[in-house]
């Protein structure tokens, strides 16, 4: 008002006597007139003066400077001093919602009239998607449930505050709480409990890996050959070459000794199918004399098995061998007066299914095998046929077993066969074609790694068509044992009983027993040795002859790595004949290298 009047005052028109007589006291009203305003002008508040906008501000601070109603401060100041104000007291009171558009809320009136003027906003109005309308004592209930929930909501300031401070306070103790549980806390460090982490490794310790990796688990054969993929088989080939010395180099009686070159192939195929499996070995040998007797001698072999499993427990095998060997002392027959003993390639190919019926076990093989004799090359020249030696037998055999236990099963099993001779009668004027009868009693064995194969035993013969000539027969003894008695070592027992054909005139033919143990140990990882014994006993039918054979080797291999070893061996082999000019004794050395993959 001040200021107003000073501005009325100014505004009044004077004249010039005047305004010398007044300047005096107009000055004097310009400085009150400013002070006035600077006294009762609102505050200029600039952001960077304004108390609180500067440092940490706290949300306490916000609520209250935009909650901040007429009273409430007051209010507030009270109760934080202990004070208890009057529930009557003036405070903030939330306005009221107004709707801008009409019918946005229920009207009294509405709510008075009829349904038809109910809003749609109505807790007391039917549910439409209800299954069944609402009951007036539904709806009475319904209202009274809605007004009790609103009567719990704080009305007053006190109890506004009352429940802010209840919930600040719960929060803390859960803040508090979440500190300690999840609060960061030092760890040690790793070596904390290690008292060895700072002693020198001993030299011959292995190297520690990371401390994030897997524990390494050690190769079982860290010199295995890994082998080369080829489709789904999987190949391991290998070549041996090495220098022989031989004191009998042809295994002959009266035969002289000899340094030979000697050079083996080796390859071997197995099969990763998840049902199936297949294998196949090969090999390929040539000895060719360096000095001494003159020997040229080859020999070769592959054996393959193919096993089917079929539906219904039923399984099917499939095999063929083939072999490759020159006929020396130890053969049943041995041609007189040729520079080297003949050739003979024996054909085996084998076809049969199996069944397991509960602990019944059925399986029924055929079998054909084919010989054949290359012409021997005669001293005084010339060659001479051995043609009359080519035969064929083929058999079949059924067996019958019952599983005792999962490692036992007793069989027994027959053979039926005919031997047909590519000549049907010799030179001599013999028919040697014959019918093969056998019979045999044994026992299937499986413990796992520890032990497992067959052994058996029956009587086998094979009478000629010729009813001058004899039939050859005897006990029939068949063993395969694979028998592991520590982790490394292996121990096999291979026994068979064989018929021997002959051409000579008067004689059927021969029985021949022949078992062989080997025993291979692997004595260090990259070391392993090896010793085979083998004994044989040959009955001549038709003639007073028999033959006592043992042969004995022994062999070491030391791999460099899993490509690369030193191999050497030696052996010795003893013919001992009731025959005039069978006997014969070989000694022999070998010292190589063996490659492989």
């Amino acid at each position: 008002m001040f200021c107003r009047a000073l501005a009325r005052f100014a505004m009044v028109p004077m004249s010039a006597s005047r305004k010398s007589n007044i300047s005096t006291a107009w000055k004097a009203h310009l400085s009150i007139g400013v002070f006035a305003m600077l006294m009762f002008a609102p505050p200029v508040t600039h952001a960077q003066q304004a108390d609180g906008l500067r440092g940490q501000v706290t949300e306490d601070e916000v609520n209250r400077y935009i909650l901040r109603r007429p009273g409430l401060d007051e209010r507030i100041n009270a109760l934080d001093r202990g004070d208890d104000p009057a529930e009557d007291a003036p405070g903030f009171q939330p306005p009221e919602y107004e709707p801008v558009s009409e019918g946005a809320v229920p009207d009294e009136t509405a709510e008075r009239g009829s349904d038809d003027a109910q809003s749609i906003f109505d807790l007391n109005r039917d549910n439409p998607f209800a299954d069944e309308p609402l009951s007036a004592e539904r709806r009475a209930r319904r209202t009274t449930r809605n007004r009790d929930l609103q009567n719990e909501r704080p009305r007053t300031v006190r109890q506004r505050i009352a429940l802010e401070r209840a919930e600040r306070s719960s929060a803390a103790e859960q803040e508090a709480d979440e500190d300690i549980l999840t609060g960061t806390v030092r760890a040690d460090r790793i070596d904390a409990l290690d008292e060895e982490r700072n002693v020198a490794a001993d030299p011959s310790s292995e190297r520690t890996g990371a401390i994030q990796g897997f524990d390494r688990e050690p190769e079982e054969d860290p010199y295995a050959p890994l082998g080369i993929r080829a489709g789904t088989f999987t190949l391991f080939p290998e070549l041996e070459q090495g220098i022989a010395w031989s004191s009998n180099a042809d295994s002959t009686s009266g035969g002289g000794e000899a340094v030979l070159s000697e050079t083996t192939l080796r390859l071997r195929a197995e099969s990763d199918w998840s049902r199936h499996s297949a294998q196949i070995e090969a090999f390929g040998t040539f000895r060719q004399s360096l000095s001494g007797a003159d020997v040229s001698e080859p020999s070769a072999g592959v054996d393959a098995d193919l096993r089917l499993d079929l539906a219904d427990g039923w399984a099917a095998n499939a095999g063929i061998d083939y072999d490759l060997t020159q006929d020396s002392a130890a053969s049943a027959v041995v041609v007189p007066g040729v520079v080297e003993q003949p050739l003979l390639h024996t054909l085996v190919g084998t076809l049969g299914v199996a069944r397991e019926e509960g602990k019944l076990r059925l399986a029924a093989t055929g079998r054909v095998e084919r010989l054949i004799y290359g012409d021997a090359d005669l001293g005084g020249g010339g060659t001479l046929s051995q043609r009359e030696r080519n035969s064929t037998l083929a058999t079949v055999t059924l067996r019958t077993g019952y599983e005792i236990s999962p490692a036992l099963v007793p069989f027994i099993e027959g053979e039926i066969g005919k031997r047909f001779y590519d000549v049907k009668t010799d030179s001599a004027g013999f028919s040697r074609s014959a019918d093969r009868y056998a019979v045999r009693a044994g026992f299937e064995l499986d413990l796992g790694e520890k032990l497992t194969g067959e052994i058996a035993a029956g009587w086998i013969s094979e009478k000629p068509d010729d009813s001058r000539l004899a039939a050859v027969e005897g006990i029939s003894a068949l063993a395969s044992l694979a028998w592991s008695p520590s982790r490394r070592t292996t121990v096999n027992l291979e026994a068979i009983t064989a018929i021997e054909t002959t051409t000579q005139p008067g004689a059927s033919g021969s029985v021949l027993y022949d078992a062989n143990l080997g025993i291979e140990r692997q004595l260090r990882a990259n070391l392993t040795g090896n010793l085979s014994a083998g004994v044989g006993f040959r009955d001549f039918v038709g003639s007073a002859g028999q033959d006592l054979l043992f042969d004995v080797e022994a062999g070491l291999t030391w791999w460099l790595n899993r490509n690369f070893g030193i191999t050497g061996r030696g052996g010795y082999e003893i013919v001992s004949s009731t025959v005039a000019g069978r006997d014969a004794e070989t000694a022999s050395v070998f010292l190589g290298v063996r490659l492989r993959r």
